[in-house]
């Protein structure tokens, strides 16, 4: 495996993550309500898995390595670009924490801003995950030999070791499972009232879509 390997695989978890705030936070429109217990698991997901450990892989070890080589002006300007993407990033969080933290504060004009800093993110890092993607990490391996591919590899199983974090795909896993519940429980029969999941709604005849006992 090269060593952009670990880093597209954390780009699909982060992708994943997205697609549940995104979700969460069209809820909380609607409602006109933060959930601040989800926007920590949020904020703690993008500042110790997406920034701590996979952009602490981009910019420790592998762009690192490339300033290392003669890169050519495309290649240097496009890491250059990703570096203060990166930095955008996480003054972006810092202001999503700001507004939740008003928030808490009675300061109910936060979720506007907090709502604002969200789309930021889901629509910041599909882009800056595709730049990586497909005009950068594949490229960017020609730079190098064999062997300091599978040192850059080793490194970066040494880095994530150490950080020794909580299984945040177990979370996005468990996040997603809570989310198809919640849809499955809102799932309702035509002409009556009766809430019932996808299974027992096929479960039922057609042309009786209020049986008895489905309420």
């Amino acid at each position: 495996m090269m060593p952009i390997g670990p880093l597209m695989k954390e780009h699909r978890v982060i992708e994943r993550m997205l697609n549940i705030v995104e979700k969460r936070l069209n809820i909380m429109k609607k409602e006109e309500e933060v959930d601040t217990t989800f926007i920590d698991t949020v904020v703690d997901f993008i500042k110790n898995y997406a920034d701590k450990r996979h952009h602490g892989k981009e910019e420790d070890i592998l762009f690192r390595e490339l300033n290392k080589k003669e890169l050519s002006k495309d290649h240097k300007r496009i890491m250059d670009e990703l570096v203060q993407e990166h930095v955008f990033g996480r003054n972006t969080v810092k202001k999503i924490v700001d507004a939740k933290e008003r928030y808490e504060g009675e300061d109910k004009d936060a979720l506007k801003n907090i709502a604002e800093n969200l789309h930021i993110i889901i629509d910041f890092y599909p882009k800056h995950i595709e730049k990586e993607d497909k005009h950068f990490f594949i490229p960017c391996m020609d730079y190098f030999t064999g062997k300091e591919r599978d040192s850059m590899l080793k490194e970066g199983e040494v880095f994530d070791g150490k950080l020794n974090q909580v299984d945040y795909e177990g979370v996005v896993k468990q996040l997603e499972n809570k989310q198809e519940n919640e849809t499955n429980e809102q799932i309702t029969l035509p002409f009556c009232q009766s809430s019932v999941t996808a299974e027992q709604d096929r479960s039922q005849d057609d042309d009786e879509p209020c049986d008895d006992g489905i309420r």
